[in-house]
């Protein structure tokens, strides 16, 4: 299949790797990273995505995704797949789904789970937003970058479906750290702590695949000095995602508000930024009650 992919930063490079690992032919665009090996340099987004049958962008937010869909949507052909795999607000994933439909294009908001560790793996988990026909289209690349995907309904579930994952995420990420720190003033053994708790009803995947204490439970972060396999600042920014379709949907989320609060204090007046987001366990280890 020829496949443009516009996007080839820490994500997007390893994605377009393994495509053209499995044999389809890819031309690329990045305004500043490198090609990977195999990827054919387009001189453009629009360039990239001319004569391909699935255009792939891997972008950092909604408004750099509008601009870029702008620009390659008049360049595809009639019955390509416009597939943005970026996480971004669900009204920019619908507005350009609307673009991509008026132009006689198939459109995809698939934004993934997994890091940069999965995107290198190929086991990312893909969640998809969109027609069935352009899902059935896109889905034998979803196999080759990724272990898993989902649809999840019409244009911006996919990105409604990622929001609420990772809302659920800091929310729980942050209880976990909490605990710790609550564990060790009070005495208790953080692996005695994790062996009540990853067995018990405080189960999470935090605690029990992604544990912020280090030298307890499986390799993490946290056994790396906080290094982030997902930074703190990346959390803040699908926290904020999650406020802004709360607001915008009248949803009540008091946890998913007060979660974004503290990664805003963490990333931007602490020392949060560039570390893994389950550095909140050294920062709640500092701090007294008021």
């Amino acid at each position: 299949m020829k496949i443009g992919f516009i996007g080839l930063g820490n994500m997007g490079a390893p994605m377009a790797a393994n495509l053209v690992k499995a044999g389809h032919q890819v031309a690329g665009f990045d305004t500043a990273a490198p090609m990977p090996e195999g990827v054919v340099k387009a001189d453009s987004a629009a360039a990239a995505a001319a004569g391909a049958e699935v255009v792939i962008t891997m972008l950092p937010n909604g408004a750099i995704l509008r601009a870029v869909a702008a620009e390659v949507i008049p360049a595809m052909a009639a019955g390509a797949v416009l597939c943005d795999c970026s996480t971004v607000d669900v009204e920019s994933a619908r507005a350009v789904a609307a673009d991509a439909r008026t132009a006689g294009l198939g459109a995809l908001d698939a934004p993934v789970s997994g890091g940069v560790g999965g995107a290198a793996a190929g086991t990312l988990t893909f969640m998809v937003g969109g027609d069935a026909a352009s899902f059935d289209k896109v889905k034998p690349l979803f196999d080759i970058m990724g272990q898993k995907a989902v649809h999840c309904g019409d244009a911006g579930a996919g990105q409604a479906a990622k929001i609420c994952n990772n809302m659920i995420l800091g929310v729980t990420m942050i209880a976990t750290c909490e605990a710790f720190a609550l564990a060790d003033k009070l005495g208790l053994d953080r692996q005695k702590m994790f062996d009540v708790v990853s067995t018990s009803s405080g189960y999470s995947w935090t605690m029990n695949a992604y544990c912020p204490a280090p030298g307890v439970g499986p390799k993490s972060p946290a056994d790396n000095d906080y290094k982030p396999g997902f930074a703190a600042e990346l959390m803040l920014k699908d926290l904020r995602l999650s406020q802004q379709a709360a607001s915008s949907a009248d949803a009540d989320t008091p946890m998913g508000e007060l979660a974004t609060r503290l990664y805003e204090t963490f990333v931007e007046a602490e020392d949060g930024r560039g570390m893994d987001f389950s550095a909140m366990l050294p920062r709640f280890e500092k701090r007294h009650r008021g």
